[in-house]
């Protein structure tokens, strides 16, 4: 008996394993089967019969009941069948508990299957319901026909229910690849850069240095010169390195206003932030980028916002960034999450104010001063004096 009542490989329950509110969702339902003993409360003639039949059918329907969703999915229609024919049987003496029992079976019926065999079964079970009410139990029609409503009705509901979590989850498979294959593009342009830009570099230090070995005893003054040509090439890769390393890390404000795209429209806020997003100095780049990710999760979790907006600005002295939506306004004091925001700022020589958004609604601005060296391309390779490509002394 105890095998019986364990959990089988594919079973519904095992398929809550990591969805706990579910499996209570499932105990939970077990509430309507006080309509089991309805006639208690709008019949005055309840006999030994009522009681008998009672007494047999509702622990007979528990047990089928758990079976469902403890055995494997593939048997949950034999199920619902078994509790249909108990329903069937149970109508003659129990009326309401057997037209409950009959609004289980068709519920049970949406647990697996294609959606046309599903609302087929259920038709089936309702037009046997409907053969015995008539000619067994002498239901009257209305009563026949609310049971025949809420019996398809709730079974569809199970069905539509069914086929919308496979779409989420086969949804969240895609996002999934997707994040995946795009974790493979990342790697593989990385290592594209990384050869393009130690590739070339090294085999001219590699070059230059067998040159100055092979010069040290002839000329140890064009030696010496080859060696520190070497070293400037070298310190120049090392620069570069540097500056990809720190672009790797960086999620930057182009990649969190995509994400943030995601999370608020998943969240049914439209957001936008323009077409065009200016390059942002590569100095206040990650550090904007995560004042930006705080101020979206403020929208997403406090703001009960339904539009979000986005505007980037950068000109010679600054760059101004303000986020504005059309939440409840700025409620309370200052939480970590916006210390933290103007710490950030603070620390970039910038300002961040709230202002008001009549009628409702608040705008976050950010101005950070820009310095001479943010609008500056990267220092050339200088060998003899002259400023040179080391991708083209490699060639």
């Amino acid at each position: 008996m105890r095998t019986w009542f364990r959990p089988m490989p594919g079973s519904l329950w095992n398929r809550f394993r990591d969805q706990p509110r579910l499996r209570v969702a499932s105990m939970f339902h077990l509430v309507w089967t006080v309509y089991v003993f309805g006639d208690l409360v709008f019949r005055n003639d309840i006999g030994p019969y009522w009681i008998l039949a009672t007494a047999i059918s509702f622990p007979v329907f528990l047990a089928l009941y758990a079976q469902a969703y403890l055995r494997p999915l593939k048997e949950a229609h034999w199920y619902a069948l078994a509790v249909a024919l108990l329903g069937y049987a149970t109508l003659h003496f129990n009326a309401s508990g057997g037209g409950c029992y009959v609004i289980y079976a068709c519920a049970m019926m949406g647990f697996e299957g294609a959606p046309r065999r599903c609302l087929a079964s259920m038709a089936a079970i309702i037009a046997g319901f409907l053969a015995v009410a008539w000619l067994t139990a002498q239901w009257p029609f209305a009563a026949m026909a609310t049971v025949a409503f809420i019996a398809f009705g709730v079974g569809t509901i199970n069905v539509v229910y069914r086929f919308n979590a496979q779409r989420d989850a086969e949804l969240k498979l895609s996002h999934d690849e997707i994040r995946r294959l795009a974790a493979t593009a990342e790697r593989e342009r990385i290592g594209r850069d990384l050869h393009d830009l130690l590739g070339h570099t090294l085999s001219l230090i590699t070059l230059k240095l067998e040159l100055s070995r092979r010069l040290m005893d002839r000329d140890p003054v064009t030696a010496r010169r080859e060696m520190e040509e070497a070293e400037q090439v070298a310190r120049h890769a090392l620069a570069e390195v540097r500056s990809a390393v720190t672009g790797i890390r960086a999620s930057g404000v182009v990649a969190e206003l995509a994400a943030a795209r995601l999370l608020l429209n998943t969240a049914m806020i439209e957001f936008t932030y323009g077409d065009a997003v200016p390059d942002v100095p590569v100095r206040i780049d990650n550090e904007l980028a995560l004042v930006l990710r705080e101020a979206v999760t403020n929208i997403h979790r406090h703001a009960g916002a339904s539009f979000a907006e986005v505007r980037l600005t950068i000109d010679a002295r600054s760059c101004t960034m303000t986020i504005a939506d059309d939440g409840r306004g700025l409620v309370g004091g200052e939480g970590n999450g916006i210390c933290g925001m103007r710490e950030r700022v603070r620390a970039l020589g910038g300002t961040l104010a709230f202002e008001p958004v009549p009628p409702k609604g608040t705008l976050l601005r950010i101005e950070i001063p820009l310095r001479p060296d943010d609008h500056a391309l990267p220092p050339p390779v200088v060998v003899g004096g002259h400023p040179v490509d080391p991708h083209r002394l490699a060639s």
